[in-house]
C-alpha cells in the first residue's frame, strides 16, 4: 500500500470518529450510552489496525490526531457541541485521553504479536462497556471508588465478557493447550475485572489494557502449576489489604489500588527492581501523615503518576532499543526523597541517612541485574544529583508541594534520569535492538 493510501486511510478515520460522535450526540439516550457507544465504535476500529495498515507510522498518527482532537473537543466552544458524546458525564475522568494513549502504547509493546494487542483491546472495548451500561441500568449493590461507585453487577458482567474474550481470543491467537487456556483466561477475567473494579477517573482506560498485556507477556506460556498460585496471591494480596491499608492512612479503595499496582510492577520486572517502586507507595502515606498535603485523592494519584512513569520508561527504553531499567530506578529513587523530605520536614537532619539508604538499596539492585541492564553504568553521581535535587526541593519549598504533590515530585525526578539517558543513547550512536527481554524495566 503506498503512503499516499494510507494517509488518506488514516485521516479518513479520524473523520469518521468526528462523523459517529456527530450521529451519537444525537441519540435520545443517556450522557452514559454516548459515551460508550463512541467507546465500542473506536475500540473496534482499533482492533483492526494490524491488519489495516503494511506499516506502523499511520497508527500512531491516528493516536496523535485523536489525542489533538480531543484537547479541541476540551474546549468550552466545542465541548457543549460534539464534544458531547464523550464528555458530557458529570464526573472529572480523563478516560478519552487514556483509551487513545493506550491503543498506541500496546500496538507498540505488542510489537506484532496479535494475542498481546487485540485482547487487551478487545476486553477494554467490550467488557468495560458492558460492564458499565449494566452497572448503571441494573447495579444495586454498590462500593464506594473515589467520588463515584461502582457496582457488583458491573464487576460481575466485566468477569463474564472478560472470560469470553479472553477464551475466544486464547483459542484462535495462541497454540496453547486446552487446560492452559482456561487456566488463563480465568486469571486474565479476574485480574481484569479487579483492575476495572478498583479504576478512577477514567484510568481503566490505561490499566486495564496495559496491566493485561504485560500479564499475557510474561505469564501465556507458564504452565498450570505456575499461574495458580499466581492468582491465589493476588486474592489473598487484596484481602489482606483490606485489613492493612487503614493502619497505613489509606482508604479500602486505596488499599487495594495499591496491590493492583504492586501486582503489576512485579509481573513487569524483575524482584530486585520493584523495590524501589514499592518504597514510593510506602513513602507517600507516610509523607502524607507527617505533611498532610491539600489533594483530595492524593494516594490514587500517587499510583496514577507511577503507573505513568513505569510504562513510560518502558516503552522509551523499547522505542530506542536500549534498557532502561537503571533510569527508571533512579525516577523512583528520587521520587521516594522527595516524599521523605517532606515526612521529615521538622527533622531535616535525618534527610542524609534516608539518602544513603536508598544509595544502598540501589547499589544492592544493580549488583542483582544482567549486564545487559547495566550499560549506562556507573551512575552513582547521577544517582547522588537526583537524590539532591528531589531533596533540596522538597526542603527548601514544601509549600509548593502542598497541592498536586504528585505530579510536581515526579516532574522533578524524571528530570535528570530523562536528560541523561537521551545523552547516552546518544553517546552510544542511536537505536540498538534489543536481544534480551523487554519488560524488564
Amino acid at each position: 500500500m503506498s503512503v499516499a493510501a494510507q494517509l488518506a486511510i488514516a485521516f479518513g478515520s479520524v473523520a469518521c470518529l468526528l462523523v459517529l460522535m456527530a450521529l451519537v450526540r444525537r441519540l435520545t439516550v443517556s450522557a452514559e450510552v454516548k459515551r460508550k457507544l463512541v467507546h465500542v465504535g473506536t475500540g473496534i476500529y482499533a482492533m483492526g489496525l494490524p491488519w489495516l495498515f503494511p506499516d506502523r507510522w499511520p497508527v500512531y498518527m491516528i493516536v496523535g490526531l485523536t489525542l489533538v482532537m480531543m484537547v479541541i473537543m476540551r474546549m468550552p466552544q466545542i465541548s457543549g457541541r460534539l464534544g458531547e458524546a464523550v464528555h458530557s458525564v458529570e464526573r472529572r475522568s480523563y478516560g478519552d485521553f487514556l483509551l487513545a494513549i493506550s491503543v498506541g502504547l500496546c500496538f507498540f509493546l505488542a510489537d506484532g504479536v496479535a494475542l498481546l494487542y487485540v485482547l487487551p483491546i478487545a476486553v477494554l472495548t467490550l467488557a468495560d462497556a458492558a460492564a458499565a451500561l449494566a452497572g448503571t441500568a441494573y447495579g444495586t449493590r454498590r462500593f464506594k471508588v473515589e467520588q463515584g461507585v461502582k457496582s457488583v453487577e458491573g464487576t460481575v458482567v466485566f468477569f463474564v465478557i472478560t472470560l469470553l474474550v479472553a477464551l475466544i481470543c486464547l483459542m484462535f491467537l495462541s497454540d496453547l493447550p486446552p487446560l492452559n487456556i482456561l487456566t488463563l483466561a480465568l486469571l486474565v477475567a479476574g485480574f481484569g475485572a479487579l483492575v476495572e473494579a478498583q479504576s478512577w477517573r477514567g484510568f481503566d482506560n490505561l490499566f486495564l489494557p496495559l496491566g493485561l498485556l504485560v500479564l499475557l507477556e510474561v505469564h501465556s506460556h507458564s504452565n498450570l502449576w505456575e499461574l495458580v498460585p499466581i492468582a491465589v496471591i493476588f486474592a489473598l494480596a487484596i484481602i489482606a489489604a483490606r485489613a492493612v491499608g487503614p493502619r497505613f492512612g489509606l482508604s479500602t479503595h486505596a488499599a487495594r489500588v495499591y496491590v493492583v499496582a504492586i501486582f503489576l510492577i512485579l509481573a513487569s520486572v524483575e524482584l530486585q527492581n520493584a523495590i524501589l517502586p514499592a518504597l514510593v507507595l510506602v513513602a507517600y502515606p507516610w509523607a502524607n501523615a507527617r505533611n498532610p498535603g491539600g489533594d483530595d485523592f492524593g494516594d490514587l494519584d500517587m499510583v496514577a503518576g507511577l503507573a505513568l512513569f513505569s510504562f513510560g520508561w518502558l516503552a522509551l527504553g523499547n522505542a530506542v532499543g536500549w534498557n532502561a531499567v537503571q533510569f527508571y530506578g533512579l525516577t523512583a529513587m528520587g521520587l521516594v526523597m522527595g516524599l521523605s523530605t517532606l515526612a521529615l520536614r521538622h527533622k531535616l537532619i535525618w534527610v542524609p541517612v534516608i539518602a544513603a539508604a536508598l544509595l544502598g538499596v540501589r547499589q544492592v539492585v544493580t549488583g542483582l541485574n544482567p549486564p545487559h541492564s547495566l550499560w549506562a553504568e556507573p551512575l552513582l553521581v547521577l544517582a547522588c544529583l537526583c537524590l539532591a535535587l528531589s531533596a533540596v526541593a522538597s526542603a527548601a519549598m514544601p509549600g509548593l508541594f502542598f497541592r498536586h504533590r504528585v505530579l510536581k515530585l515526579t516532574l522533578i525526578a524524571m528530570i535528570l534520569p530523562l536528560a541523561y539517558f537521551g545523552l547516552a543513547v546518544m553517546d552510544q550512536g542511536g537505536a540498538l535492538p534489543q536481544t534480551e527481554e523487554t519488560h524488564d524495566d
